[in-house]
């Protein structure tokens, strides 16, 4: 099995801070939705469930202590067969036995959506109310799977205690033996007349709804985490968490780029060679940008401040347009001898070899991201 600090490039003692960029880089790397490749699928489960682990400081504590960490076949203070030999005759090693009867309450597992979002809601966040079929706490028994007037009775083979002592002859001599008892599980109560609602589990699914709030800067990938807002666990047992995979959808005028959204402006030749003042339709209102006479194509204007609002840290990124100059290809009678006029006075050199240039997109990649 690999290790999850190798899956995602950290050493052991990585900050969560450190675990958490490594997962969001090699989650937007890997994402089906951006690499549709059998092996980067199959790639991203194992960094998403290295995520997991490292990202839960009890999980992350259990996998630091298991195996690799040497021990007899397990973690630190596990003496694997020889803790089963101690639980065997001695009850747990004289603790197990004193322990009592085990808990119906048991926590609720976990649960994973993923939420679609658009561009425009993560600029300042945004509020979802999700759907969600899950375990809730049965109202008839109030998590105490019994029926209404009718409470747990004491087991009669254990008489409570939940488990089973039996003197066994070995080569030590009469030893006693403990184990869970097999008619209440355990338990040391039995449920004589279960909640008819919840067949006796105290929880049953329903479909409830879970206010959500999206924060500022979020990018496909993130994961946020709600404590409590999982199922509710057996007999009424504490909830587990909810985490919420974060997805933004595909914006067909703009794209982002970390903080900065980028954009491209069609400038009419004419506008390029006057200069001009246009108002362009951002995704928070509209912004006024001025052209000034004889801009390029692959030119990359920049406005302060209305991008995405940073996730961590405060203030917002910038806007960016790159230029892409517009020639005509239909010109009236009347247009072509009023261009022609113009080559006429304005005296431009004539057309002849100069260094290769790259095109336009590449060069507004490269202004746009450098």
């Amino acid at each position: 099995m690999a290790d999850h600090y190798e899956v995602l490039g950290v050493s052991r003692d990585a900050t969560p801070d450190e675990i958490k960029k490594a997962y969001r880089r090699l989650a937007r790397e890997l994402h089906p939705d951006v690499n549709p490749g059998a092996d980067a699928s199959e790639r991203f489960k194992l960094v998403t469930h290295a995520y997991d682990v490292l990202s839960d400081p009890k999980q992350r504590q259990q996998y630091d202590i298991g195996p690799q960490a040497g021990g007899f076949g397990g973690g630190a203070g596990d003496f694997g067969g020889f803790g089963d030999i101690f639980e065997t005759f001695f009850g747990g090693g004289g603790q197990q036995g004193r322990r009592g009867p085990r808990s119906r309450r048991e926590r609720g597992q976990d649960a994973l959506l993923r939420v679609e979002v658009d561009l425009d809601e993560i600029i300042f966040g945004t509020h979802r109310e999700i759907d969600v079929d899950t375990a809730v706490l049965c109202e008839t028994c109030h998590g105490s799977c019994c029926a209404p007037g009718t409470s747990p009775v004491t087991c009669d083979i254990c008489h409570g205690t939940g488990n089973i002592q039996r003197s066994v002859r070995s080569l030590l001599g009469n030893v006693m033996t403990s184990s869970p008892c097999g008619t209440c599980r355990g338990y040391g109560t039995i449920i004589a007349t279960p909640c008819v609602t919840c067949q006796g589990q105290g929880r049953v699914r329903a479909r409830r709804t879970v206010p959500v709030d999206v924060p500022a800067g979020v990018d496909t990938g993130v994961r946020l985490q709600m404590p409590g807002s999982g199922e509710v666990g057996p007999a009424g047992g504490p909830n587990g968490d909810l985490y919420l995979e974060i997805k933004v959808r595909h914006h067909d005028v703009f794209s982002r780029n970390g903080d900065d959204l980028l954009a491209t402006i069609e400038v009419p030749m004419t506008d390029a060679i006057l200069g001009t003042t246009t108002t362009v339709h951002a995704l928070d209102g509209d912004v006024a940008v001025e052209l000034k006479p004889g801009i390029q194509s692959a030119e990359v204007i920049t406005v302060k401040d209305r991008g995405v609002t940073r996730l961590r840290g405060s203030g917002r990124g910038d806007l960016k347009i790159g230029v892409q100059v517009v020639t005509p290809t239909r010109l009236s009678g009347k247009e072509r001898a009023l261009i022609e006029q113009f080559a006429g006075v304005h005296k431009a050199p004539a057309p002849h070899l100069s260094q290769f240039q790259q095109g336009l997109f590449a060069k507004l990649r490269d202004r746009f991201l450098g």
